[in-house]
């Protein structure tokens, strides 16, 4: 049986050329990593790196009946979001579990562009469309439309700036602007905890942009530095830290959920926000040697009360550190438990969000 061929994101040419080691994420042909994840992680905090995020999915949707469509689909208050304004959300079954995780992006009065996560894309899009009826809107898979990159760092919009010919947007916000000659969509969000901007632009400006942004300083990162950026701060990962079978209480992202707009999931999530969920997501820091990976137990007394969704050793703590479902009652910070890492229990603590703060 033949394999199916990696897709490619106009930037390929680009990381074979920087000496990337390229993999296989979510059918895409991705860098993974540069010089190094450590490296590469810690100059997106102390400087500037720089991600190709092309495999990302857009979905756009438009017209009259775009807003109330966007409403019954996404747990976020969509009539909040003004012209020019970004909202972080989560799809959801009617049952309330995380089909994924999504940024939207109201571009004017009736178009709203959503990103959604590289192997959700197909699902989401047919999600989209298969529940558009009766709305007057028109969904379209916009994953052709742009190339995205992302840049981070407490250097990112000083290098950025240089390169722009207009204002970059705050946080939360977006812009259209010329950046290094080319005309895009500036966003102000971004998945590693830094300040930064995201950039979509069109396929065939990309290379011409990411030369422009390493020549200016901002270091090419791959998706090893975005997974330990991410989990310094708490970030979740679909497919690791949610999926379909766990609903956003559980998951500590009831905030970005308003059942009063009601969404698909909204009474289910009502529920599980009014009688609470048998495990909670938690961050935790180990307190000894060992660094947790994801499918590790959790165990406390003896017995088994949760498990790892994502674990990593931190390059600016120097410690492991991860993300775990536990047993609600062991989700306060401060809870001692231990992980079973290949067969021996390693202490660990539960903490508070995020683990990672910049000094100030």
């Amino acid at each position: 049986m033949a394999t199916a061929a990696l897709k490619r994101t106009p930037l390929y040419e680009a990381h074979v050329a920087a000496g990337a080691r390229l993999v296989d994420f979510a059918g895409w042909e991705m860098p993974v990593q540069y010089e190094g994840v450590r490296v590469e992680h810690l100059a997106v905090r102390s400087a500037c790196g720089v991600f190709d995020v092309s495999h990302m999915g857009e979905v756009e949707t438009s017209g009259p009946g775009a807003e109330a469509l966007l409403q019954r689909l996404l747990s976020n208050d969509v009539s909040t979001l003004a012209v020019g304004g970004a909202q972080y959300s989560v799809l959801c079954r009617s049952d309330g579990g995380i089909l994924d995780d999504l940024f939207t992006y109201r571009l004017a009065d009736d178009r709203y562009l959503t990103v959604t996560n590289a192997a959700n894309h197909e699902r989401d899009c047919a999600w989209f469309e298969e529940h558009s009826g009766g709305f007057d809107a028109e969904v379209r898979d916009a994953i052709a439309d742009s190339a995205m990159i992302a840049v981070q760092g407490p250097a990112a919009r000083p290098i950025v700036t240089e390169l722009a010919e207009g204002e970059l947007p705050s946080r939360m916000r977006t812009a259209t602007l010329s950046v290094a000659g080319a005309e895009m969509l500036v966003c102000g969000t971004g998945y590693t905890g830094e300040d930064g901007v995201e950039l979509l632009l069109p396929a065939e400006r990309a290379a011409d942009v990411w030369e422009a942004l390493t020549d200016a300083g901002a270091r090419p990162a791959g998706l090893g530095a975005r997974d330990t950026l991410r989990m310094e701060v708490c970030f979740h990962l679909y497919g690791n830290d949610m999926d379909e079978h766990r609903n956003p209480i559980e998951a500590g992202l009831g905030w970005c959920c308003k059942p009063e707009t009601g969404f698909i999931g909204s009474e289910a999530i009502a529920s599980a926000r009014e009688s609470g969920t048998e495990q909670k997501l938690a961050p935790f820091v180990l307190t000894g040697p060992g660094i947790a990976r994801q499918g590790n137990t959790v165990v406390s007394g003896g017995a088994e009360v949760g498990v790892v969704t994502s674990g990593t050793l931190s390059p600016s703590l120097e410690v492991g550190i991860g993300m775990a479902y536990v047993a609600a009652e062991l989700a306060e910070p401060g809870t001692e438990v231990e992980i079973d890492v290949r067969g021996k229990l390693r202490a660990a603590r539960i903490e508070s969000k995020p683990l990672y703060r910049k000094e100030t």
